[in-house]
């Protein structure tokens, strides 16, 4: 049996980032294995972009962000703005999903247009059984999560009130640049 979830990516910050980043994201679930399609256009390009799904571990529907959640109103949603609406990061879209490790510098990087895409076949239950060990519960529920894209060049100036160090990585590397809901579409 097959699953399939969808989303369509839509500009996050735009208006403050000069690019209006937007794509899809398909998720198939067959067997023992979860597809990750991600195909994203103008981003910010020549940029390591990190991308995730949110969530609440509580199994609570999570919800894009949108200007509203600028609870600083310093023009930008950031990292630590975003989870009121769409809970936690959960699992990374990097070049192993199933390790849910969160920072690093192995995810996709967009070429000189803004443009990437990324696949990756995870085998599902090692996602589920390390998703447990963080989240307590093996139940991914994609259609209760959200996906963000995320990264900024470091050329960029950013106001000191947007929020979102991770480890040694900077707000430049978290701040969000696209969201969107994940809806089962099977």
């Amino acid at each position: 049996m097959m699953t399939k979830y969808e989303a369509q990516i839509v500009p996050l910050n735009d208006t403050k980032i000069g690019t209006s980043a937007h794509g899809t994201a398909t998720f198939l679930e067959e067997n023992d294995k979860l597809t990750i399609t991600i195909e994203m256009f103008d981003t910010p390009a020549n940029t390591e972009h990190w991308e995730h799904f949110h969530g609440f571990p509580d199994g609570k529907d999570a919800a894009i962000s949108t200007i509203d959640q600028d609870t600083n109103l310093d023009g930008f949603v950031d990292l630590m703005e975003t989870e009121a609406v769409s809970g936690t990061t959960m699992v990374a879209f990097d070049d192993a999903p199933e390790n849910i490790d969160i920072p690093h510098d192995r995810y996709p990087v967009s070429d000189a247009n803004g443009h990437f895409s990324y696949t990756q076949v995870v085998p599902l239950s090692t996602l589920q059984a390390n998703f447990e060990k963080a989240f307590g519960s093996k139940d991914l529920q994609l259609d209760k999560r959200v996906i963000y894209i995320h990264g900024v060049p470091a050329s960029l100036e950013l106001p000191a009130t947007v929020a979102g160090m991770v480890g040694d990585f900077d707000a430049h590397v978290t701040l969000p640049i696209a969201v969107g809901k994940i809806k089962r579409v099977d």
